[in-house]
């Protein structure tokens, strides 16, 4: 292998942040091991997607979300992974990359986001602000195997992963599951975010466990607040699909670019709608700064009297009836008459005047004509009706910014992934071994699978040795007799099932759990990075891993997975 190469396939078996944003071919590969799994195939003889085939398909991905929902959790600490130092990753990185670049772009050597990150201090908000600015942490993306063993962790009773592993995980789902074709999914990555956008009705936007219908999106609530922020605020980095992947650094691209320009569209179309009474109440919703320069005309004991906006959405967020829409009466009258007042001061605007001058004149937030027209019947006396104007026109047109293809050429001699949803899991296994040899994203994603019967083995020792911090860190104070009976106490069940796939040693050591082969290579890492021994191999022996320091045997674990070696020389 080349230099870039290995890097590749050995980032493929690790699947960090920072190497899927160096190597995006690696975000579309954990999507294809997780459909190559056995686990997310079992899924279907689960009672509660009995009968799915035969909804529609928006019903389908509603029982999909309520099932992870149940079975995973979202999680991002320093704790899982632990950390390594910009230095270190940087030195992996600049042959392939631009330093200045990766500092610009990623989150992890500079960069800050969006304001709302400004404002709670990104280190403090992740816990990094007790270590010092050079580090960072080792967030490694899970394969549905890790997923599920969070459930060994104590404090966790369900599966969990960080926003890619969701992203990957929904993803492999909506195939095996809900037959959604892989050309309606994109997976969209930000320098703080990945989510995924799927092509069914007007679109529907996955932000972790969550679904975000375009309706939702434009709900004004507090949930689709957090689901905007990643699209209005930040650059897609990449976008991944069975066609492959673009990137808004890299000026190649393998994607089809008329699938590009079409998903551009209907992404395009669903971040925007039309104002209306109600969409103008849920940007006043989400808006707190405008939403004070409202009251709500209503009529009490045959009078009419005035409410504050911002009183009205306090008893909104105690009701089962909202501001908005058609339940808004019901609302007004559970309110005591106390709230409303006889008059309201002149920095107010009349929301139901505003809401009539919608509805009449059927306002195109396109045409300036018509925002100034909807200035002049807000008013400049609370805030300036131009500024609020442009704050409700980007609430309703929000811009992605998505990588500029005047400047990528488009590559698209790999074949693209094309699985059927009648297809058995053998025989999707089966067809992505043909496309192997010619389909990068394919070929990566056996190694993220950690097939050791189709892949080499040197990827996969390299980023064991090099990126398992965690086992080395919390066995620091382990003498080696204890290190190994530590290791010798815990279960002989691996995380990943069959006899050919194997855990990273910080996936054994967090999960506490492991065959006798990943057991005896969590060893050979831990060892190593002590400095202790010179030569450490590891031979498989009748059912036994046995670690050796050139020719004393150090210890010997009953392993299931024989097939996966004969004699591994670590260094």
């Amino acid at each position: 292998m080349t230099d870039k190469e290995m890097e590749r396939c050995s980032s493929a078996v690790t699947l960090s942040d920072m190497e899927i944003f160096v190597f995006p071919e690696l975000m579309y590969s954990l999507v294809l091991a997780n459909i190559m799994s056995p686990r997310i195939w079992r899924w279907r003889e689960e009672p509660w997607f009995q009968g799915v085939e035969k909804m529609n398909p928006y019903k389908r991905m509603l029982r999909l979300r309520q099932f992870i929902m149940d079975n995973y959790v979202f999680n991002l600490d320093l704790e899982t992974w632990g950390l390594t130092s910009q230095k270190e990753q940087l030195a992996r990185f600049e042959k392939f990359m631009p330093i200045e670049q990766i500092t610009s772009s990623n989150a992890l050597f500079g960069y800050q986001g969006d304001e709302y990150y400004f404002d709670i201090d990104i280190r403090t908000h992740f816990g990094l602000d007790k270590y010092d600015a050079e580090t960072i942490p080792y967030w490694k993306t899970e394969t549905v195997e890790a997923m599920d063993a969070f459930r060994h962790r104590p404090g966790f009773e369900t599966g969990a992963g960080e926003c890619v592993s969701l992203a990957a995980l929904y993803a492999a789902a909506l195939f095996v599951i809900c037959r959604i074709p892989l050309k309606d999914i994109y997976m969209m990555a930000t320098p703080l975010h990945s989510q995924s956008f799927v092509d069914v009705r007007d679109g529907i936007l996955i932000n972790n466990r969550r679904l975000v219908t375009k309706s939702m999106w434009f709900n004004g609530t507090q949930i689709s607040g957090q689901a905007r922020r990643a699209l209005e605020n930040e650059q897609v980095t990449i976008v991944s699909h069975a066609t492959g992947w673009i990137h808004f650094l890299y000026e190649e691209a393998t994607i089809a670019k008329e699938r590009f320009q079409y998903f551009s569209d209907r992404l395009h179309n669903y971040l925007k709608t039309e104002l209306t009474p109600d969409v103008l109440g849920h940007f006043l919703r989400q808006n707190s700064a405008c939403r004070r320069c409202f009251v709500i005309r209503w009529p009490v004991r045959g009078a009419q009297r005035y409410l504050l906006l911002t009183e009205a959405f306090d008893f909104e967020s105690d009701s089962a009836f909202k501001v908005t829409g058609n339940t808004r009466a019901k609302l007004m009258d559970s309110i005591p008459v106390e709230h409303f007042a006889a008059s309201y001061l002149p920095s107010k605007a009349v929301l139901n005047d505003v809401e009539d001058f919608v509805a009449e004149q059927s306002i195109d937030l396109d045409k300036p004509e018509d925002r100034a027209a909807l200035q002049r019947v807000i008013g400049d006396n609370c805030v300036s009706a131009v500024k609020m104007v442009q704050e409700l026109v980007d609430f309703c047109h929000t811009q992605p910014r998505l990588p500029d293809i005047s400047r990528v050429k488009f590559d698209t001699s790999e074949p693209p992934v094309e699985l059927r949803g009648d297809m058995s899991r053998e025989q999707v296994v089966e067809h992505l071994q043909t496309l192997r040899a010619s389909n990068v994203t394919v070929d990566m994603a056996f190694y993220t699978y950690r097939d050791f019967v189709t892949t080499a083995p040197e990827p996969f020792l390299k980023a064991a040795m090099e990126r398992n911090p965690v086992c080395v860190e919390e066995s620091a104070t382990l003498s080696v007799e204890a290190l190994l009976a530590q290791l010798a106490s815990w279960p002989d069940e691996s995380i990943y099932d069959g006899s050919v796939r194997l855990a990273q040693p910080d996936e054994l050591w967090t999960f506490k759990r492991g065959d006798g082969l990943e057991k005896a290579l969590t060893a050979a890492c831990i060892l190593k990075k002590r400095g202790l021994y010179d030569h450490l191999r590891i031979v498989m022996n009748n059912a036994q891993a046995e670690l050796y320091h050139d020719s004393e045997l150090l210890c010997s674990f009953a392993s299931a997975k024989a097939s996966c070696l004969s004699e591994w020389q670590l260094f």
